[in-house]
């Protein structure tokens, strides 16, 4: 019996073998009744201050008392209890505080919840609850915090309905039931809570009118039904909500036009309502608005010069609508304004001179409208400009040669116009730049020396279908970083030669052999090559192609088009590529330590904790990326420990993006006509449906973290009688009830020991991965921020339980990584240097 567990038993011995002399209080016993259900030896380090020779439990730790010395605040966070509501507490009469948050709570919460009747602040957040919302919760009159985000709140039956007892909470000041999987409509008992500030139900399945006795509600400040299944038009009646800081209707299926009203809204700082089917044309605005983003709708008409009354806009996103006439030259009133997306309208005349006057935009984005005339010179002005896309335009004259003072500018994309006149040698001096495209335009003469200066041109350099004449630039040897170069279709002349170390690799003919093989493949082999320069590569050789392959087996094309436009440090990066119809190669940094796999299953080096840590956080970053900051996500298809690549430092690096597909591109239909994914990786809907989702990545994902606690491959012999490792873990946890450590890998139990507990939280986050419903499976964003949070509860937990309360409202660790949408839409208005899709 290991230390942790004889602790426990001897704590639960005193308790049942000498309660005639126990001095704890009914309170102190029921608490330790409660600790009795968890079922772990990690229990008693945790919860080692539970002392049962105590008169009250208030000294304990996560426990706080009134006064008169009842228990009066419990707040447990980020600790996995693996247990269910406890019951045990009900009758807690001066209980204000119940916060179990992000601690794997199971099963139903029970009616009596109404018997906590002097709560003020209920927080069961971030768990694995299960059933209905109980009607009894109404009874908790003083209730003015309740979250219940981040469960699944749906039963299978009818369930799932906000509780129209919830009126009966007049003094509720925040309701928070997002990503909750809620169904029905919201109440209209709802408007007799008369405090309500905060009331965010997003990411659910709520459906009906937007209930006109929600806008009777006079104290509400934020309210976020962000992607849910609403429909009818915005009541007219919600510029009554006179506090109203925040609306965020986007993703739902709205229609009719905007409220008049709206412009009561003094207050109002962001107004959200992108991708639905608002029309009509815009109202006034309001004075205050920080963030307009009404793009993806059916909005029409011209954008009203009174828009230059919104000096405090920050963001301000009009794209994908019917837009048409000019741009009003007022937007150069907008001084704060940091990103401007009015693309994919109907908007013509000349680019407003005056919008060189906003000089804090980072972002300007008017591609695809009937814009016409020159690129005005006041651009120059924008130093801190990191994005121009003017592109799919009738843009006329040269590009100016004041361009090259945007020294900040990272992508320049003027492709699709009528351009004339040279190539500017000043785009030299936009050092910063990892995306030019200027191709499809009449551009002539010579492509200038200095264009090969910018080296850090990644992404994609576009030249093509102009009129370019003259050989390549002897600097282009210089672009040593680039992906995609396009010269095509123009009058170029000389040697190819110039283009660099790539191209002379892929024409030396290297003789493969077994000794150079570092991987093999579905998809291919991939070689290990030194060039004459000393440069180490990754070569990847794909099989040649089957002549009755589908189009969709097409690895090479699929890999070029998805690595080549994206960039992120925990993904390989695409150095080049070749293809001569037999011979198809791909060119890669070469990753010194080889595959997660080959670490852990071959024993060429043992990886401890820290090093594992850091791999698993390292590649749920990569897959963040794709699934949520890409446009459109992509689904890499194929995650498993051999396409996690280690660094020499356990940087991970996700690889083999073969079967990657775009959501909601052309190639993309949910439903898979060939094997997508890697035996014991794939998700369990795909046996059924074939269809593969970005819940799919997380399955595969949540299976790679078994593998790693484990040791073991998830078909692997040491497992009995031939079973997976997902149902063969979750049977030896919760059916035979073993302890954690009989799991884990030998050696790094005995070497890591100390760090069993971050072990054990990682688990808790594989098991929600591979969760049957793909529905009930985090997102990667919450995967990387349970993972993230994990080390930092290890490190900082005592600072962050004595900050739980702040003013009388309990913060949820967990809610500061999970933000709600005003945030989201709050987030940095351009990426990052290393990423190459457009921001949210």
């Amino acid at each position: 019996m290991s230390s942790n567990a004889l602790t426990l038993f001897i704590l639960f011995l005193n308790i049942s073998l000498f309660p005639a002399t126990s001095a704890l209080n009914q309170e102190g016993l029921s608490l330790l009744s409660w600790l009795s259900t968890f079922n772990s030896s990690d229990s008693a380090t945790v919860f080692s201050s539970w002392d049962p020779t105590h008169q009250s439990p208030c000294r304990w730790d996560y426990i706080k008392c009134s006064k008169e010395g009842f228990v009066s605040e419990i707040i447990l966070a980020s600790i996995d209890l693996h247990t269910s509501f406890p019951t045990q507490l009900l009758s807690f009469g001066r209980l204000t505080t119940l916060v179990i948050s992000n601690a794997n709570l199971s099963g139903e919460i029970p009616n009596s919840v109404g018997n906590l009747s002097s709560l003020v602040t209920l927080d069961l957040s971030f768990n694995t609850l299960s059933g209905t919302i109980p009607s009894e919760i109404g009874k908790l009159y003083k209730l003015q915090w309740l979250y219940l985000n981040s469960n699944s709140l749906q039963d299978t039956g009818i369930s799932g309905e906000i509780p129209p007892s919830i009126g009966e909470l007049t003094s509720l000041k925040t309701l928070q039931i997002y990503t909750a999987h809620l169904t029905g409509h919201i109440p209209p008992e709802i408007q007799n809570c008369s405090a309500l500030e905060e009331l965010f139900l997003y990411e659910n399945q709520l459906s009906g009118n937007i209930p006109d006795e929600l806008c009777s509600m006079k104290s509400l400040r934020k309210v976020l039904l962000w992607q849910n299944n609403f429909t009818g038009a915005i009541p007219e009646s919600l510029g009554n909500c006179t506090s109203l800081r925040v609306i965020d209707f986007s993703m739902n299926s709205l229609v009719g036009e905007l409220p008049v009203t709206l412009s009561s809204l003094t207050l109002l700082e962001e107004l959200l309502l992108s991708n639905n089917n608002i029309s009509g044309e815009i109202p006034s605005y309001i004075e205050n608005l920080t963030q307009l983003l009404l793009l993806s709708n059916r909005l029409s008409g011209q954008i009203p010069p009174d828009i230059g009354s919104c000096t405090s806009l920050v963001r301000l996103r009009l794209g994908s609508n019917n837009f048409t006439g000019q741009i009003p030259p007022e937007i150069g009133f907008l001084r704060s304004l940091s990103f401007l997306e009015l693309s994919d309208n109907l908007l013509s005349g000349d680019i407003p001179f005056e919008i060189g006057n906003c000089a804090k935009l980072e972002m300007l984005d008017l591609h695809k409208n009937e814009l016409q005339g020159a690129i005005p010179s006041s651009l120059e002005f924008l130093v801190g400009l990191n994005v121009l896309d003017l592109s799919s335009n009738k843009i006329t004259g040269r590009i100016a040669e004041n361009l090259g003072k945007l020294a900040s500018l990272n992508k320049l994309i003027l492709s699709g116009n009528h351009i004339t006149g040279l190539i500017p040698q000043s785009l030299g001096f936009c050092k910063a730049l990892q995306l030019l495209d200027i191709s499809n335009n009449r551009i002539t003469g010579s492509i200038p020396d200095e264009i090969g200066h910018l080296q850090e041109l990644d992404i994609l350099l576009n030249f093509s279908w102009n009129s370019l004449t003259g050989p390549i630039p002897e600097t282009f040897s210089n672009l040593s970083k680039l992906s995609n170069l396009d010269l095509s279709h123009n009058k170029l002349t000389g040697s190819l030669r110039v283009l660099g170390i790539l191209d002379n690799l892929v024409s030396l003919n290297v003789s493969y052999n077994n000794s150079n093989i570092v991987g093999k493949g579905c998809s291919g082999v991939v070689y290990r090559v030194e060039t004459p320069m000393n440069q180490v590569v990754a070569v990847k050789k794909l099989w040649p192609p089957k002549h009755d392959e589908p189009p969709e087996r097409d690895l090479f094309a699929a890999e070029v088009h998805t690595l080549g436009s994206i960039r992120h440090k925990n993904i390989v990066r695409l150095l080049g590529c070749y293809n001569n119809g037999r011979t198809r190669l791909l060119l890669f940094d070469y990753i010194t330590n080889g595959s997660l796999s080959g670490l852990i299953h071959e024993n060429s080096l043992f990886l401890d904790w820290d090093a594992r840590y850091k791999i698993i956080l390292g590649a749920a970053h990569g897959l963040e990326y794709l699934h949520h900051d890409c446009i459109p996500p992509i689904i890499h298809r194929d995650i498993k420990a051999n396409n996690i690549l280690v660094g020499p430092q356990f940087e991970a690096f996700l690889a083999d993006f073969g079967l990657a597909k775009l959501v909601g591109s052309s190639d993309y239909s949910g439903a898979s006509a060939i094997v997508a994914g890697s035996y014991g990786y794939i998700a369990p809907e795909y046996g059924y449906s074939l269809r593969i989702t970005e819940k799919s990545d997380v399955y595969s994902f949540g299976v790679v973290l078994i593998e790693v606690i484990t040791g073991m491959e998830p078909i692997d012999h040491r497992i009995p009688e031939g079973s997976h490792i997902v149902p063969w873990v979750i049977r030896e946890i919760r059916e035979k009830k073993r302890e954690f450590a009989s799991i884990l890998e030998k050696k790094l139990a005995l070497q890591c020991g100390t760090q069993i507990p971050e072990m054990l939280q990682v688990l808790g986050v594989a098991l929600l991965c591979v969760n049957p419903s793909p529905e009930e499976r985090p997102t990667m964003k919450d995967v990387t921020a349970m993972l993230k949070e994990i080390r930092h509860e290890n490190v900082d937990f005592g600072f962050e339980k004595s900050n739980l309360l702040h003013k009388g409202v309990v913060t949820n660790p967990k809610a500061a990584v999970h933000c709600p949408s005003f945030s989201r839409s709050c987030k940095p208005l351009t990426e990052s240097p290393s990423s190459s899709v457009s921001p949210n």
